[in-house]
């Protein structure tokens, strides 16, 4: 499974969740299965995205792509860290 980890502050946690809302349709069709949003217990503003794709290479053409680029500028990210990885083992406990 092709997945991706990404770490960034936003500006204004409504204003960046109103961005990446409307961007759904965008990374579905692109070829994002699912995804998963955490923050920072300490800091709102500071979040998780962890997302699973069709490929990497999907989720990279995504990512590095200037509409893309200009969405994250206008919803107010800060500096994204992006991890592109390849699951090896998955298990859940319950």
């Amino acid at each position: 499974m092709a997945s991706v980890l990404i770490i960034h502050e936003v500006a204004d946690f409504a204003r960046w969740k109103a961005a990446f809302d409307q961007a759904e349709g965008l990374r579905r069709d692109a070829g994002e299965l699912s995804y998963d949003l955490l923050r920072f217990d300490d800091d709102a503003n500071n979040l998780v995205h962890f997302s699973e794709w069709t490929s990497l290479d999907a989720a990279r053409a995504f990512f590095q792509s200037a509409q893309v680029a200009e969405i994250r500028r206008k919803a107010g990210v800060k500096e994204p860290q992006f991890c592109y990885l390849e699951r090896l083992v998955s298990a859940h406990h319950r």
